[in-house]
């Protein structure tokens, strides 16, 4: 095969790549330095190869244990319960958070055939034997596999003593009501609070 066409195929077969996409991005590798070919072959290998679960959290890193672990400015009462590695960085992004983590890598869907068997929910329990630990948010996406996991995680932690909260859902800032589902809507009057 084409050399050109195998990388479009390659890289059309990303999330949220099409072909026109794949076709701009190969032409721009090609017209790089091919240092920048090498630089990024390496980093793709790189990361296949070398990327692992943090001991603690199970977010992706290289190390041992993550920077967010590692980071002694982080308070460990506090930890943050989300279904994807994408979450906690969705939430780092925007730098309010202090805590801790526990990536669940998934959410429970039966419909789908995953169950709290399926999610890492031992791990979590695991974490919580300690006396550290005085409050697990609960940062699962607003769907209904999202919503199947906070219930389940709420049954499941507060006969252990633990302080359980839920992230807040509803109207984003700056959206507008006329383009708002009804389910955002009912969410955003349910979860009003005091001014």
């Amino acid at each position: 095969m084409d050399p050109i066409a195998r990388l479009i195929q390659v890289l059309a077969r990303l999330p949220g790549i099409g072909e026109k996409s794949a076709t701009r991005l190969a032409f721009h590798v090609l017209r790089s330095d091919p240092a920048f070919a090498r630089d990024l072959a390496e980093a793709l290998v790189d990361a296949s190869t070398k990327t692992r679960l943090c001991d603690r959290c199970l977010n992706l890193t290289g190390d041992q244990v993550c920077s967010v672990c590692a980071d002694p400015r982080r308070d460990p009462s506090v930890l943050c319960v989300v279904e994807q590695v994408t979450d906690l960085r969705a939430i780092e992004r925007t730098h309010e958070f202090r805590g801790l983590y526990h990536v669940l890598h998934g959410a429970i869907a039966p419909l789908d055939g995953i169950g709290p068997e399926q999610i890492r929910l031992k791990e979590l329990l695991e974490r919580l034997r300690g006396d550290e630990v005085r409050e697990v948010i609960v940062a699962t996406n607003p769907s209904v596999d999202g919503e199947a996991t906070a219930l389940y995680l709420v049954r499941l932690l507060r006969p252990i003593g633990v302080k359980v909260t839920r992230i807040a859902s509803g109207m984003p800032y700056g959206g507008d009501f006329e383009f708002a589902d009804a389910a955002t809507i009912s969410r955003a009057l349910a979860g009003r609070r005091d001014m």
